[in-house]
């Protein structure tokens, strides 16, 4: 269970060490055995936080504790963290007027929620012998969604699929 980047009780390895209280007053220079004679009678752990020191830096702290609130911390920055997903709308080069802005106002809604967009436009059957369509589809959906978007990749051809990438423009 103990951290690889903290030292615990009987892991301390210098005979001198400078004490900390919990709260982070110092108590001073002490032997390794005074410290952890200190530690069992505040019923506290003699955690090494500072190893490199001279001499290495000990607190007197309730390890699991301790933990704990560390795991709170990467929790909570994790969570503030902004996730951005890639979210995709997918267009064939011979599709409706309504179905492409249905697709378009998609599109515009994943932009303005801050994620990044993929178009592609994919090709079946006999649709591949007319690939010139497929520079055309993304031209129109691209100058469709220029207004809150601006183009991270432009478009390329990935097996029978027309793709470009899309992220919404900085307010």
């Amino acid at each position: 269970m103990s951290n690889p980047f903290y030292r615990i009780n009987h892991q301390i390895q210098a005979k001198q060490v400078r004490l900390l209280r919990e709260d982070g007053t110092q108590i001073g220079i002490v032997s390794k055995e005074e410290a952890l004679s200190q530690a069992s009678k505040d019923q506290l752990d003699a955690v090494e936080i500072a190893p490199n020191a001279d001499p290495p830096v000990v607190k007197l702290i309730d390890y699991k504790k301790f933990l704990y609130q560390i795991a709170k911390r990467e929790q909570a920055a994790k969570a503030a963290a902004k996730k951005v997903d890639l979210k995709e709308i997918r267009l064939t080069p011979f599709m409706a007027e309504n179905d492409l802005q249905v697709k378009l106002d998609r599109g515009k809604e994943f932009l303005t929620e801050g994620h990044k967009l993929r178009v592609t436009v994919r090709f079946v059957g006999r649709q591949l012998g007319h690939k010139e369509f497929g520079p055309q589809m993304m031209a129109r959906a691209v100058s469709a969604l220029s207004d809150i978007s601006q183009i991270d990749q432009d478009g390329k051809w990935i097996g029978r699929q027309f793709t470009a990438t899309l992220s919404p423009v900085k307010k």
